[in-house]
């Protein structure tokens, strides 16, 4: 059976999220929808899978709200479910940042995937920002970007000191989905950014089109998938190194001590080896994980 995972977002002011909350819950606990759902009075985050037949019912049933009767889907094919339960959930937020009424009416212009590939093409003179967080852009990022040290978006406000220099010049925000880069965009605008672009529908959108080109590495997505390669090229297939050996690698493992729990890239052969631990302690640790992944 073919499987789908549907990523989408939209910023729209909406009025009643516990209500919907309940309603939407239903609808995917009876269509065998899984993933999460996130409802703010400022909008949408959603991350779900089913089958295709399932998602496209999905798809009508949220659109058939006038608020996200436009939304943008980014579709990707699975070989199963890619969550294990499911959860919608009201927030303050549909992605946390901290960096208050961000006013949307002045956000980043939209830079389509195509018009990106240009930038690199002509070699005009931009600078490219990642507004995910270190541990994503560790593995993967666009040619030539800046990859600031966040922990998680939270820590966007705090980077403006670091690219000041930049306020002049022509730059790129980009993230996953496009949902973190909008408002990293209207933020650097608020804060005198004078020619600042949003890419328009993320990493996902760009990739599908343009694999090999710019984009060096995998993509963290937050399923049970963890990474997705979008490339083929070898040189860029893969750009984060083992832990153990050095060798080019995307995959992340938690280390399996539960006292640990140290986060970090490995290649298949030596977590297999090191029993998903990151030292010897560790693998002597009676407090461990009892779950392998593959």
């Amino acid at each position: 059976m073919d499987y789908s995972v549907l990523l989408f977002y939209k910023y729209v002011s909406f009025n009643n999220p516990e209500d919907f909350k309940e309603t939407h819950l239903n609808f995917c606990l009876n269509n065998n929808i899984k993933g999460r759902v996130f409802i703010a009075y400022e909008g949408i985050n959603g991350t779900v899978s089913g089958t295709i037949e399932d998602i496209e019912n999905y798809k009508t049933h949220l659109t058939s709200h006038k608020e996200f009767s436009d939304i943008v889907f980014k579709q990707d094919k699975a070989d199963s479910h890619t969550f294990k339960k499911m959860h919608v959930r009201v927030k303050n937020e549909i992605v946390n940042s901290g960096l208050g009424d961000v006013d949307f009416s002045i956000e980043g212009k939209r830079l389509k995937p195509e018009m990106l590939k240009q930038f690199y093409e002509e070699n005009k003179d931009f600078v490219i920002i990642d507004a995910r967080n270190t541990y994503e852009s560790e593995i993967g990022r666009f040619k030539n970007a800046l990859t600031p040290d966040l922990e998680t978006f939270r820590d966007w406000k705090n980077i403006i000191s670091e690219i000041e220099d930049y306020k002049n010049k022509t730059v790129v925000t980009y993230c996953t989905g496009g949902i973190r880069c909008e408002k990293a965009s209207a933020y650097l605008v608020e804060n005198g950014f004078q020619d600042v672009y949003q890419l328009d529908g993320g990493i996902v959108s760009y990739t599908k089109k343009f694999p090999d080109t710019f984009w060096e590495g995998s993509i963290f997505v937050f399923d049970e998938r963890r990474i997705v390669e979008p490339n083929t090229r070898q040189e860029i297939k893969h750009i984060a190194k083992c832990y153990y050996c050095g060798e080019p690698s995307s995959y992340y493992i938690n280390c399996h001590n539960y006292d640990c729990n140290k986060l970090m890239v490995s290649c298949h052969k030596c977590k297999v080896e090191n029993d998903y631990c990151c030292s010897e302690n560790c693998r002597k640790s009676a407090n461990k994980r009892k779950e392998y992944h593959g």
